[in-house]
């Protein structure tokens, strides 16, 4: 199991082998990150899935930096949370926009909730974590127009598809406002293959990437880059039940849970935009 440091003893390491400028401070960056991942702000059950969901490679090939203001939106349990809050805590923000705390839905209510208990329990890591609110079609307090350098989704655009076209595009279009110019958007999402059919709620949690890609680029974005960094040639996404099947979910309890433990989590696309 990996060794679970502070990101103070992390930097320190760093700063103690001598260099300077701007290799130094890249260095830095990295020896933060890490030791983010590999921190106590962290449940063990998350960090069991770092094997299948590759944070470090992942956050890195976006660009992210320790300085960054960085929107993650629909942040569902906190499981990128965990490692962002306590990576920007010094010298960046993370904004947190997800349920609304002030939503008509009790539903809605409870998770915003349960995601500030979250938060309240370890203020040492997320204390300093700003609370949006991310509820399309209708709210968007993600960030003030031009002020985020990033803006981060894991696994969630396929949720929001049934808000139909015009509204996919009004959110992308939200994100693209929030960003400075030179801002990033980072998209992580079960990937469907492209002979298969997606259907007009993406009911299985798989978007095919041509897709995406296309939303982003009609809210004017520019796909910087994309990476097999989270792809899994085994998931050929047919399972009853949806992505769902797979682990760590296993929707279909017991019923060919072996099979599901053998494939792993989803094949997922990695995409980078940038707003020009």
């Amino acid at each position: 199991m990996m060794k679970r440091v502070s990101l103070a003893a992390a930097l320190a390491a760093v700063l103690a082998c001598g260099g300077s400028g701007a290799a130094l401070a890249a260095d830095a960056g990295d020896a933060a990150l890490k030791a983010a991942i590999a921190g106590s702000a962290r449940t063990p059950a998350n960090a069991a899935r770092d094997s299948a969901r590759h944070p470090y490679e992942t956050l890195t090939f976006f660009g992210i930096k320790p300085n960054m203001t960085v929107v993650e939106l629909a942040p569902g349990g906190g499981w990128y949370t965990e490692i962002l809050a306590p990576y920007l805590r010094e010298n960046g923000k993370l904004i947190a926009a997800g349920n609304d705390p002030q939503s008509a839905s009790e539903g809605a209510r409870r998770g915003a909730a349960r995601f500030q208990q979250k938060l309240d329990a370890n203020p040492a890591a997320f204390g300093k974590v700003e609370i949006g609110a991310f509820a399309p079609p209708a709210t968007y307090r993600i960030a003030p127009k031009g002020t985020a350098d990033m803006v981060l989704t894991f696994r969630n655009i396929h949720n929001w598809i049934p808000i139909g076209e015009d509204g996919m595009q009004t959110l992308f279009k939200q994100v693209y406002d929030s960003l400075k110019p030179g801002g990033v958007f980072g998209v992580v999402e079960h990937r469907l293959p492209a002979g298969k059919a997606q259907d007009a709620t993406a009911s299985s949690g798989y978007m095919h990437e041509a897709y995406v890609i296309k939303l982003a680029e009609g809210a004017g974005f520019k796909l910087a880059a994309k990476s097999d960094i989270n792809a899994n040639p085994k998931d050929k996404a047919d399972h009853q039940g949806g992505v769902w099947a797979l682990p760590p979910t296993y929707a279909n309890k017991d019923v060919e849970r072996d099979k599901y433990t053998a494939i792993g989590e989803s094949d997922r696309m990695t995409l980078k935009f940038v707003k020009p």
